[in-house]
């Protein structure tokens, strides 16, 4: 079954803010093997010109999978989980994550498209402090392999 292209340009508003502590971006820079002190220490975050320990750029994506998800499992799609492969991911970023930050995400759907017998997903994440203060945008692409591909 193919992707409802009905849902391109669809927008899915914030529901949740997401509290950004120093622990987690430790927890996150553990994860990857990054042993940047400006992740662990305000010091050396501080001597780097940061108000206080920042995120490793590729944190946000704990934020944007949850918005991700909203869209994947909304059964009005019809995508299919089991036959999903994330394609691509990008990151532009305004300014770095911070210890402290109160983050929201916006999800758009950019594009729903069939081409090579597969189905593409286009979607954009907005994630901005929860004063509006844009953070960071992400794009993912998704193909879903349509049945007997």
């Amino acid at each position: 079954m193919a992707l409802a292209e009905s849902f391109k340009g669809r927008t899915y508003p914030p529901t949740w803010v997401y509290e950004v502590s120093r622990e987690k971006i430790k927890e996150f820079a553990d994860a990857i093997g990054d042993p940047n002190p400006i992740y662990r220490d305000a010091d050396a975050a501080q001597a780097a010109g940061h108000k206080d320990v920042i995120a490793p750029p590729t944190f946000v994506t704990i934020i944007n999978l949850r918005a991700i998800d909203v869209i994947i499992h909304d059964p009005e799609l019809g995508l299919d989980y089991g036959r999903m492969v994330h394609a691509d991911q990008r990151f532009s970023h305004q300014r770095p994550v911070r210890a402290g930050d109160r983050l929201t995400v916006t999800a758009f759907v950019d594009d729903v498209a069939t081409r090579l017998g597969n189905d593409f997903l286009g979607i954009r994440a907005e994630i901005n402090s929860d004063d509006g203060e844009l953070v960071c945008t992400a794009r993912a692409s998704l193909v879903v392999r349509v049945r007997g591909t």
